[in-house]
Protein backbone atom coordinates (compact mmCIF):
# COMPACT_ATOMS: atom_id res chain seq x y z
CA UNK A 1 0.00 0.00 0.00
CA UNK A 2 1.32 3.57 -1.01
CA UNK A 3 1.52 6.96 1.01
CA UNK A 4 -1.08 7.84 -0.94
CA UNK A 5 -3.46 5.31 -0.86
CA UNK A 6 -3.55 5.46 3.08
CA UNK A 7 -7.12 6.72 4.46
CA UNK A 8 -6.86 10.36 6.21
CA UNK A 9 -8.10 11.51 9.01
CA UNK A 10 -6.88 14.98 10.21
CA UNK A 11 -8.43 16.56 13.14
CA UNK A 12 -8.48 20.55 13.79
CA UNK A 13 -9.04 21.65 17.50
CA UNK A 14 -10.89 24.63 18.13
CA UNK A 15 -11.86 27.19 19.97
CA UNK A 16 -13.49 30.58 19.02
CA UNK A 17 -11.91 30.54 15.56
CA UNK A 18 -14.28 32.40 13.63
CA UNK A 19 -11.99 35.05 12.38
CA UNK A 20 -8.99 32.76 11.10
CA UNK A 21 -10.33 28.84 10.44
CA UNK A 22 -12.01 29.39 7.41
CA UNK A 23 -8.67 29.95 5.15
CA UNK A 24 -6.71 27.31 7.11
CA UNK A 25 -9.33 24.83 6.35
CA UNK A 26 -10.18 25.86 2.51
CA UNK A 27 -6.30 25.60 2.28
CA UNK A 28 -5.94 22.17 3.48
CA UNK A 29 -9.14 20.64 1.43
CA UNK A 30 -7.45 22.21 -1.29
CA UNK A 31 -4.13 21.47 -1.20
CA UNK A 32 -5.28 17.37 -0.39
CA UNK A 33 -7.85 17.50 -3.14
CA UNK A 34 -4.99 18.20 -5.45
CA UNK A 35 -1.78 16.50 -4.13
CA UNK A 36 -3.23 13.47 -1.74
CA UNK A 37 -5.12 10.15 -3.80
CA UNK A 38 -5.80 8.72 -0.48
CA UNK A 39 -9.12 9.07 1.25
CA UNK A 40 -8.91 12.13 2.97
CA UNK A 41 -11.18 13.54 5.88
CA UNK A 42 -10.44 17.47 7.54
CA UNK A 43 -12.77 17.24 11.36
CA UNK A 44 -12.93 20.52 12.86
CA UNK A 45 -13.46 19.39 17.12
CA UNK A 46 -15.22 22.52 18.66
CA UNK A 47 -14.28 22.82 21.98
CA UNK A 48 -17.34 24.81 23.90
CA UNK A 49 -16.98 27.88 21.38
CA UNK A 50 -19.20 31.38 21.91
CA UNK A 51 -18.94 32.61 18.75
CA UNK A 52 -19.83 31.34 14.89
CA UNK A 53 -16.62 28.76 14.31
CA UNK A 54 -19.51 26.28 13.52
CA UNK A 55 -21.32 28.36 11.30
CA UNK A 56 -17.91 29.02 9.29
CA UNK A 57 -16.87 25.26 9.31
CA UNK A 58 -20.34 24.67 7.99
CA UNK A 59 -19.61 27.53 4.85
CA UNK A 60 -16.57 25.99 4.37
CA UNK A 61 -18.25 22.25 4.45
CA UNK A 62 -20.55 23.31 1.88
CA UNK A 63 -17.65 24.08 -0.98
CA UNK A 64 -15.40 21.21 0.44
CA UNK A 65 -17.33 17.75 1.99
CA UNK A 66 -14.31 16.67 3.01
CA UNK A 67 -14.53 19.25 5.66
CA UNK A 68 -16.62 18.25 8.66
CA UNK A 69 -17.68 18.90 12.23
CA UNK A 70 -17.89 17.33 15.47
CA UNK A 71 -19.21 19.90 18.28
CA UNK A 72 -19.17 20.20 22.14
CA UNK A 73 -21.18 22.70 23.64
CA UNK A 74 -19.25 22.63 26.87
CA UNK A 75 -15.23 23.92 26.96
CA UNK A 76 -13.24 20.40 27.48
CA UNK A 77 -10.05 21.68 25.98
CA UNK A 78 -7.88 21.17 23.42
CA UNK A 79 -6.67 17.78 24.82
CA UNK A 80 -10.12 16.67 25.38
CA UNK A 81 -11.48 17.91 22.23
CA UNK A 82 -8.53 15.48 20.86
CA UNK A 83 -9.41 12.97 22.85
CA UNK A 84 -12.58 12.91 21.82
CA UNK A 85 -11.51 13.49 18.15
CA UNK A 86 -9.62 10.39 18.36
CA UNK A 87 -12.35 8.37 18.89
CA UNK A 88 -12.42 8.65 15.24
CA UNK A 89 -9.72 6.33 14.63
CA UNK A 90 -11.37 3.48 12.94
CA UNK A 91 -12.67 5.86 10.03
CA UNK A 92 -8.94 6.17 8.91
CA UNK A 93 -5.22 4.45 8.45
CA UNK A 94 -3.88 7.83 9.39
CA UNK A 95 -5.27 10.05 11.84
CA UNK A 96 -2.78 13.14 12.37
CA UNK A 97 -3.75 16.60 14.05
CA UNK A 98 -2.65 20.46 13.40
CA UNK A 99 -3.97 23.72 15.29
CA UNK A 100 -6.85 25.97 13.61
CA UNK A 101 -4.30 29.07 13.26
CA UNK A 102 -2.29 27.54 10.40
CA UNK A 103 1.05 27.62 11.88
CA UNK A 104 1.47 24.25 10.01
CA UNK A 105 0.29 24.47 6.63
CA UNK A 106 -0.61 21.62 4.37
CA UNK A 107 2.68 20.83 2.78
CA UNK A 108 4.86 20.40 5.79
CA UNK A 109 2.06 18.15 7.17
CA UNK A 110 1.61 16.04 4.19
CA UNK A 111 5.51 15.37 4.31
CA UNK A 112 4.98 14.30 7.72
CA UNK A 113 2.28 11.58 6.54
CA UNK A 114 4.68 10.93 3.61
CA UNK A 115 6.99 9.27 6.68
CA UNK A 116 4.10 6.85 8.09
CA UNK A 117 6.32 3.50 6.68
CA UNK A 118 8.84 4.49 9.03
CA UNK A 119 7.32 4.65 12.13
CA UNK A 120 3.93 4.52 13.82
CA UNK A 121 3.61 8.37 14.73
CA UNK A 122 5.57 10.93 12.92
CA UNK A 123 5.54 14.62 14.46
CA UNK A 124 6.82 18.25 13.44
CA UNK A 125 9.78 19.73 15.56
CA UNK A 126 10.73 22.99 15.78
CA UNK A 127 14.03 22.74 17.68
CA UNK A 128 15.42 20.23 15.17
CA UNK A 129 18.41 21.01 12.95
CA UNK A 130 16.82 21.78 9.24
CA UNK A 131 13.18 23.53 10.59
CA UNK A 132 12.04 26.25 8.71
CA UNK A 133 10.61 29.00 11.07
CA UNK A 134 9.34 31.84 8.64
CA UNK A 135 8.22 33.78 12.41
CA UNK A 136 9.61 32.33 15.17
CA UNK A 137 8.04 32.96 18.55
CA UNK A 138 8.95 35.45 21.34
CA UNK A 139 12.04 35.77 23.43
CA UNK A 140 9.56 34.11 26.50
CA UNK A 141 7.73 32.29 25.04
CA UNK A 142 10.71 29.89 23.62
CA UNK A 143 12.27 30.18 27.27
CA UNK A 144 9.14 28.48 28.37
CA UNK A 145 8.77 25.86 25.87
CA UNK A 146 12.91 25.13 26.80
CA UNK A 147 11.46 24.98 30.92
CA UNK A 148 9.18 22.93 30.23
CA UNK A 149 11.03 20.44 27.92
CA UNK A 150 13.22 20.02 30.97
CA UNK A 151 11.27 19.63 32.96
CA UNK A 152 9.28 16.29 30.85
CA UNK A 153 12.68 15.03 30.16
CA UNK A 154 13.94 15.09 33.74
CA UNK A 155 10.21 12.91 34.86
CA UNK A 156 9.35 10.87 31.75
CA UNK A 157 12.75 10.50 29.85
CA UNK A 158 11.25 10.64 26.50
CA UNK A 159 13.90 11.98 24.36
CA UNK A 160 11.88 14.18 22.11
CA UNK A 161 12.92 17.64 21.63
CA UNK A 162 9.53 19.17 20.94
CA UNK A 163 6.91 17.26 22.33
CA UNK A 164 4.59 20.06 21.80
CA UNK A 165 4.49 21.29 18.02
CA UNK A 166 1.01 20.67 17.17
CA UNK A 167 1.87 18.54 13.73
CA UNK A 168 1.36 15.11 14.44
CA UNK A 169 0.39 11.73 12.45
CA UNK A 170 -0.29 8.10 13.54
CA UNK A 171 -0.88 4.66 12.70
CA UNK A 172 -4.66 3.64 13.46
CA UNK A 173 -3.80 0.83 15.35
CA UNK A 174 -1.45 2.85 17.62
CA UNK A 175 -4.33 5.33 18.28
CA UNK A 176 -6.58 2.50 19.24
CA UNK A 177 -4.45 0.57 21.50
CA UNK A 178 -3.42 3.82 23.91
CA UNK A 179 -6.40 5.63 23.65
CA UNK A 180 -8.04 4.56 26.93
CA UNK A 181 -4.71 5.78 28.69
CA UNK A 182 -5.12 9.96 27.07
CA UNK A 183 -6.56 11.69 30.17
CA UNK A 184 -4.68 15.38 29.98
CA UNK A 185 -7.35 17.44 28.33
CA UNK A 186 -5.22 21.12 28.34
CA UNK A 187 -2.01 21.60 26.63
CA UNK A 188 0.13 18.94 28.26
CA UNK A 189 -2.45 16.29 25.91
CA UNK A 190 0.79 15.74 23.30
CA UNK A 191 2.76 14.85 26.54
CA UNK A 192 0.03 12.21 27.77
CA UNK A 193 0.01 11.00 23.92
CA UNK A 194 3.75 10.48 23.34
CA UNK A 195 4.41 9.01 26.72
CA UNK A 196 1.55 6.85 26.25
CA UNK A 197 2.60 5.56 22.69
CA UNK A 198 6.30 5.04 24.29
CA UNK A 199 4.90 2.73 26.83
CA UNK A 200 3.11 0.66 24.15
CA UNK A 201 6.09 -0.30 22.62
CA UNK A 202 5.45 2.59 19.41
CA UNK A 203 7.97 3.88 17.20
CA UNK A 204 8.11 7.97 17.36
CA UNK A 205 9.98 9.84 14.18
CA UNK A 206 10.77 13.59 15.05
CA UNK A 207 11.32 15.70 12.10
CA UNK A 208 12.30 18.82 11.12
CA UNK A 209 8.86 20.64 10.54
CA UNK A 210 8.39 24.08 8.46
CA UNK A 211 6.57 26.21 10.27
CA UNK A 212 5.24 29.67 11.02
CA UNK A 213 4.44 31.32 14.72
CA UNK A 214 0.98 33.06 14.27
CA UNK A 215 -0.03 36.41 16.12
CA UNK A 216 -2.47 36.17 18.45
CA UNK A 217 -2.02 32.80 19.79
CA UNK A 218 -4.01 31.74 22.91
CA UNK A 219 -0.91 30.31 24.04
CA UNK A 220 1.09 33.28 24.38
CA UNK A 221 -1.50 35.36 25.53
CA UNK A 222 -2.18 33.02 28.66
CA UNK A 223 1.57 31.94 28.72
CA UNK A 224 1.85 32.05 32.44
CA UNK A 225 -1.10 30.55 33.52
CA UNK A 226 -1.04 27.88 30.50
CA UNK A 227 2.46 26.84 32.10
CA UNK A 228 1.56 26.05 35.46
CA UNK A 229 -1.39 23.94 33.95
CA UNK A 230 1.06 22.30 31.82
CA UNK A 231 3.62 21.78 34.54
CA UNK A 232 0.83 20.13 37.34
CA UNK A 233 -0.64 17.56 34.44
CA UNK A 234 3.07 16.38 33.60
CA UNK A 235 3.75 16.20 37.42
CA UNK A 236 0.36 14.07 37.85
CA UNK A 237 0.87 11.70 34.62
CA UNK A 238 4.51 10.95 36.52
CA UNK A 239 2.91 10.40 39.43
CA UNK A 240 -0.13 8.02 37.90
CA UNK A 241 2.96 6.15 36.78
CA UNK A 242 4.66 5.69 40.14
CA UNK A 243 1.82 3.26 41.00
CA UNK A 244 2.29 2.54 44.73
CA UNK A 245 3.25 6.62 45.24
CA UNK A 246 0.25 7.50 43.73
CA UNK A 247 -2.15 5.24 45.40
CA UNK A 248 -0.72 6.93 48.76
CA UNK A 249 -1.11 10.68 47.57
CA UNK A 250 -4.29 10.12 45.49
CA UNK A 251 -6.79 10.70 48.06
CA UNK A 252 -5.24 13.46 49.40
CA UNK A 253 -3.95 15.49 46.97
CA UNK A 254 -7.41 15.29 44.35
CA UNK A 255 -9.01 17.73 46.59
CA UNK A 256 -6.29 20.02 45.76
CA UNK A 257 -5.53 19.70 42.23
CA UNK A 258 -9.39 19.76 41.29
CA UNK A 259 -9.38 23.24 43.18
CA UNK A 260 -5.90 24.10 41.10
CA UNK A 261 -7.32 23.33 37.76
CA UNK A 262 -10.53 25.11 38.71
CA UNK A 263 -8.65 28.29 40.32
CA UNK A 264 -6.18 28.19 36.59
CA UNK A 265 -9.53 27.49 34.42
CA UNK A 266 -7.82 24.20 33.32
CA UNK A 267 -9.87 21.73 32.20
CA UNK A 268 -9.72 18.86 34.35
CA UNK A 269 -8.03 15.42 33.90
CA UNK A 270 -10.10 12.86 32.87
CA UNK A 271 -10.37 9.76 35.13
CA UNK A 272 -8.56 6.54 34.26
CA UNK A 273 -11.48 4.24 33.08
CA UNK A 274 -12.92 1.42 34.67
CA UNK A 275 -12.06 -2.13 32.49
CA UNK A 276 -15.39 -3.76 31.15
CA UNK A 277 -17.39 -4.59 28.10
CA UNK A 278 -17.80 -0.83 27.34
CA UNK A 279 -14.16 0.00 26.47
CA UNK A 280 -13.74 -2.87 24.54
CA UNK A 281 -10.67 -2.24 21.56
CA UNK A 282 -8.81 0.13 24.01
CA UNK A 283 -5.73 -1.61 26.01
CA UNK A 284 -6.25 -0.72 29.70
CA UNK A 285 -2.66 -2.77 30.22
CA UNK A 286 -0.91 0.99 29.40
CA UNK A 287 -3.14 2.31 32.75
CA UNK A 288 -1.25 1.30 36.14
CA UNK A 289 -3.77 -0.45 38.57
Amino acid sequence: MTETSHSLLLLVPAYNEEDRIAPVLEEFAEYFKKHYTGKFQLTVVLNGCRDNTIGVVRRVSEKFPTVTALEYAEPIGKGGALIEGLKLAPLADLIGYVDADGATGPKAFLELVRLCDRADCVIGSRWLPGAVLHHSQTRLRRFASRCFHVVVQLLLRLNIKDTQCPAKVMRRSAVEKIHASLLIADLAFDVNLLYSLKRGGFTILEVPIEWTDKIGSKVTQTLVRSSVVMFLSVVRLRLIYWPRIYALLRKPLSPLATWAYKKLRAPQPLPAPVPGPQNRGNDQSLIPK
